[in-house]
């Protein structure tokens, strides 16, 4: 699919971020600047803007235009329903290692319809709470044909059109439908370590998995929360 000229402003920004052209508290060129450099409408370098901002690259900040944040944010495993922003409920994250290529959890590889013993390409962030401590852990696993196709999901650096808008462009395959589930046990050694509790913390687990519109699984995640941490409110008529 063809990319947008406002997505290609956008990935330039990205790439231009991520080189250090423009670090954590600086200012990103303005709206007029971007529409006379890659000569678009102002709407449409706005647009660009919008898409990092959309994505917790940049935010706005009072009588200096839109600077780089200190970390990127993401959501939550789950809870990705249809018109909600990717920021809603968003949380500064940190990166652990780079995406890699491994053998899923039985419960992964059957939400994303792989055979055991077949590998899933792998991101993995930790979410933070204001104070910078771990709110929970999330393990993004995506089936062989989409990682495939969609080579910038190997990359470290965030997607500056978000990992859906990429892998729609890149395959044509957008998500219909979302399943949620939600069990609770003991955290693993590794979970542990990650989330700054003790072994054995008891942590609720969302399973989170989004299907497109023939039904074929486009991305499995699970996001591990301590108990202590762990809300669900469900909002509903009566």
């Amino acid at each position: 699919m063809a990319v947008l000229k406002y997505e290609e402003i956008a990935e330039s920004l990205r790439a231009r971020i991520a080189a250090g052209e423009f670090t954590p508290g600086a200012t990103i060129p303005s709206g007029r600047d971007l529409a006379e450099q890659w000569d678009v409408s102002r709407a449409t370098a706005i647009k660009a803007v919008d898409v990092l901002r959309n994505d917790g690259v940049v935010v706005a900040k009072q009588g200096t235009g839109f600077v780089v944040t200190e970390t990127p944010v993401a959501r939550p495993a789950g809870a990705r329903r249809a018109g909600s922003a990717r920021v809603l409920g968003g949380m500064p994250f940190l990166r652990i290692g780079e995406p890699d290529w491994a053998e899923p959890s039985s419960r992964v590889a059957v939400a994303l319809g792989i055979s055991p013993g077949v590998q899933a390409l792998r991101r993995i962030r930790v979410l933070q709470l204001p104070d910078g401590s771990p709110h929970s852990c999330v393990e993004a696993w995506f089936p062989p044909e989409i990682a495939e196709a969609s080579p910038r999901l190997a990359d470290t650096a965030p997607i500056a059109e978000g990992t859906t808008r990429y892998v729609r462009r890149q395959t044509g395959r957008f998500p219909a439908e979302g399943v949620d589930i939600t069990t609770v046990r003991l955290a693993t050694d590794v979970e542990a370590g990650r989330l700054g509790v003790p072994a054995a913390t008891p942590v609720a687990v969302l399973l989170h998995s989004a299907h497109d519109q023939e039904g074929r699984p486009l991305v499995c995640e699970e996001g591990v929360t301590p108990s202590s941490l762990f809300e669900q409110v469900d909002t509903y008529a009566m």
